[in-house]
């Protein structure tokens, strides 16, 4: 999840689902949130330590936060050297994870496939976007850091594109460089609040509604490739904050021509597909040692 999240385009959300932890994380959030907190509040620091899914978020937390430590300049330094081949690599894995994910769903009626087709054109349309200026104060800092973390837990949906579309994706780095605490606490304190009251909207969502549920995330997720197709022709530019000239809307096209590394290309997107499918089959063993470990004790 630390790794998608460094990428714009690619979601943490993502990883989160196909790894079978997604329900789980939203539950975390929701209590964190919710009772937790409220105990907190309290000064009941003992009940609260007791009731936190501290086996969950720990090894979650501490995953996420080594990633981005180890991995953000080695990413850095392939997405700026080869970045048909990091996108290649991630186009295969968001591919195949649309189809794992929308195995989910038990019936295909044609409600579910009307949510699914509106939200993969819908986010076909919204990566690839151009990127607009917004104010730069305290409180739109606050709605993009809240609009950001809902986008970061939504699979398919990148939070750090989400930033880059509004402009602010350079702003909140400079402020994590410069250490500007007030920016950096409006992004924390949006980003808390928006991801305590949208993880419970998905919550409720999952329980009452969960085949549209899924669709609708598989529609997020297919149009979201858009994002990560690796062969791109370069139409507009911009100046970043560093003086540097970088895309700022760009097409994606088909390779002139086969070559070493167009070849490249294709096995980094099979590699992809086949990481996805090995964890699926490692989920299925994991789940029927479950099985049987459960009907073991049962007879007992």
């Amino acid at each position: 999840m630390g790794m998608a999240d460094l990428i714009p385009g690619v979601s943490g959300g993502t990883v989160a689902f196909i790894s079978g932890i997604y329900e789980e994380l939203l539950f975390s959030i929701k209590k964190m949130s919710g009772e937790v907190l409220g105990l907190l509040l309290k000064l009941k620091f003992k009940e609260a330590l007791t009731k936190a899914p501290i086996r969950f978020l720990i090894p979650l937390l501490s995953g996420i936060f080594m990633s981005i430590i180890l991995l953000a300049r080695l990413l850095s330094y392939l997405l700026e050297m080869y970045p048909s081949f990091v996108w290649s690599f991630f186009f295969g894995l968001v591919l195949a994870s649309t189809w794992l994910v929308a195995k989910r769903v038990t019936l295909w009626n044609m409600g579910n496939f009307i949510a699914f087709g509106i939200t993969a054109i819908s986010a076909y349309i919204l990566v690839g976007a151009v990127p607009v200026e917004t104010p730069e104060n305290l409180l739109m800092f606050f709605f993009s850091g809240m609009i950001a973390i809902i986008a970061m837990i939504l699979p398919g949906i990148s939070g750090s594109f989400i930033l880059l579309l509004i402009g602010k994706y350079t702003q909140v780095l400079d402020a994590a460089k410069n250490l500007q605490i007030d920016v950096l606490l409006s992004v924390m304190a949006g980003a808390a609040i928006g991801l305590s009251v949208f993880s419970r909207f998905l919550t409720w969502l999952f329980a009452k509604y969960h085949n549209i549920s899924i669709a609708i995330l598989s529609g997020f997720m297919l149009g979201s490739v858009r994002k990560l197709w690796p062969w791109k022709e370069t139409i507009l530019t911009r100046i970043n904050s560093h003086g540097e000239i970088v895309p700022l809307v760009e097409k994606n096209i088909l390779p002139h021509s086969i070559d070493a590394a167009v070849l490249i290309v294709i096995t980094l997107m099979a590699i992809g597909i086949g990481v996805i499918f090995y964890i699926d089959q490692l989920k299925l063993v994991h789940e029927e040692i479950e099985d049987v470990n459960d009907t073991s004790i049962n007879k007992a």
